[in-house]
């Protein structure tokens, strides 16, 4: 199992050089992959959990890969109606190209009425719209030389049963974000039970999970993967890994915006959590 971190590119105190430094420290310590969150305009509704400035992400990963060699980019996830498809088939196709083929492309229907009204989205439409844009993507890179024919995974967000039909019906992978374990242990067997169904591959699965490190166990039927002791959250990775995931991406932001200015306490738990990682692959 691999294992990504999601980088904040929002909020005050993220700037052109922190993000370097999370992306060179995330390469660093030997993890597979680096994603970043999607939003055009920041309205209120956007601002209250993802306050300004905020890097949009085809630019965020396009700077990033400039400074980075090995590490996998990647957007979790990229709100597919916000653009035109030929554009987003574009972008996606020359960052791949121009970081090295190394772009994960993670999608989802979005949620910010506010914002879907401000770019003039019909947000009602926004799961019809997300569908026929990821057919019409794929039918660009497939159909037209211009794009190189890149061998773009798409990873497809939504934790309802409409976003694992969508996955497997339009993904290489399904990307539930922010779960409690026993949650993602019932939910991987909806997602084998849905291809099943529907006679198609089951995709892989690549849930992103918070990560929070405290001092003292946190307990109860509603604490998120990732959230706990050091040991709490090397255990919830074990168990993540034997629901068969091939990616788990952590997401060390807790909705404080200040903690943006101090990233220095979620490194430590990343530098403990490759650690862990590592010395599981040596075994």
């Amino acid at each position: 199992m691999r294992i990504g971190v999601n980088v904040p590119n929002f909020a005050p105190g993220t700037d052109p050089e922190v993000l370097r430094r999370w992306a060179q420290m995330v390469e660093a310590l030997g993890f597979d992959l680096l994603m970043v969150s999607d939003h055009i305009a920041v309205t209120p509704d956007v601002a209250a959990q993802y306050p300004a400035p905020f890097y949009e992400p085809f630019t965020t990963l396009s700077w990033l890969a400039g400074v980075t060699r090995r590490v996998r980019l990647g957007t979790t996830v990229l709100i597919v109606p916000y653009r035109h498809p030929l554009l987003t088939a574009r972008m996606a196709a020359n960052l791949n190209r121009l970081s090295g083929d190394r772009l994960v492309l993670g999608v989802g229907v979005g949620w910010a009425r506010q914002e879907f009204e401000a770019l003039g989205v019909p947000f009602r439409r926004r799961g019809t719209l997300t569908d026929a844009y990821l057919h019409a993507v794929r039918d660009a890179w497939r159909n037209t030389d211009d794009y190189d024919s890149p061998a773009i995974p798409i990873w497809v967000g939504g934790n309802s049963d409409a976003g694992i039909k969508r996955a497997v019906l339009l993904g290489d992978a399904w990307h539930p974000l922010r779960v409690t374990p026993g949650w993602l242990a019932e939910a991987a067997g909806r997602l084998t039970a849905t291809a099943d169904e529907l006679g198609r591959p089951v995709p892989a699965l690549t849930p992103r999970i918070a990560l929070r490190e405290t001092r003292e166990p946190v307990t109860g039927p509603d604490r998120l993967a990732g959230v706990g002791t050091i040991d709490q959250i090397h255990a919830d990775l074990d168990q993540i890994r034997l629901l068969g995931a091939d990616t788990v991406l952590l997401d060390p932001y807790h909705g404080d915006p200040t903690e943006i200015r101090q990233p220095e306490r979620a490194w430590r738990t990343l530098a403990a959590v490759a650690a862990h990682h590592k010395s599981q692959e040596d075994r």
